[in-house]
Formats: C-alpha cells, structure tokens, sequence
C-alpha cells in the first residue's frame, strides 16, 4: 500500500455531497480527523485546493481535478480553499 492507496478490504460506506469554494463547511477548513476504523478519501471534481496533514507542519499538497487523498483515521488534516473547486470525500470501512 501507498499513500494515496486505501488499505486492501475497505468498502466504500458514504460519500459527502460535492462541495465548492462557497460550500465547504468551516469545519473540514479547520484541523479534523477521520473516525477509528474509518479511512477517507478526497476525490477532486474540478480546480484545485490545498490538503495539510497537521501532524506534517505546514507541507501544502496541492491537489488537482482528477487527483485524490487518502486519509488514515484519526490523522489531524485540513483542506485550504483558494480559488474554484468541485470536491468529496469518500468514507470507507
């Protein structure tokens, strides 16, 4: 497994409503984590935004339409929105 791969066995449960530079809750701009057991996955529709590990400083990822995230439970992470962009996060278990 890398780290843009989910562990081998997980199902995808939900998936957020697409959210844009308008839409996204306040609280996925600020530090949050995954539940225990849970793995997420930042899917990019369209444009582009910052993804930060909290527990990596202050490393910017920049992520682009097309591209994804994995977050491992109970990491520490935030998004950073800085112009137009479609996006959803993935929960799997």
């Amino acid at each position: 497994m890398t780290d843009d791969e989910l562990p081998a066995g997980m199902a995808l449960q939900r998936t957020t409503p697409t959210f844009d530079e308008h839409t996204t809750p306040a609280g996925l701009r600020s530090a949050h984590q995954v539940a225990t057991g849970v793995w997420g996955r930042l899917v990019v529709e369209s444009g582009s935004l910052g993804f930060v590990f909290e527990d990596a400083g202050d490393e910017l990822r920049t992520l682009s339409a097309g591209e994804h995230q994995v977050i491992p439970p109970a990491r520490p992470h935030r998004v950073v929105i800085d112009g137009p962009v479609r996006f959803a996060v993935e929960f799997h278990r």
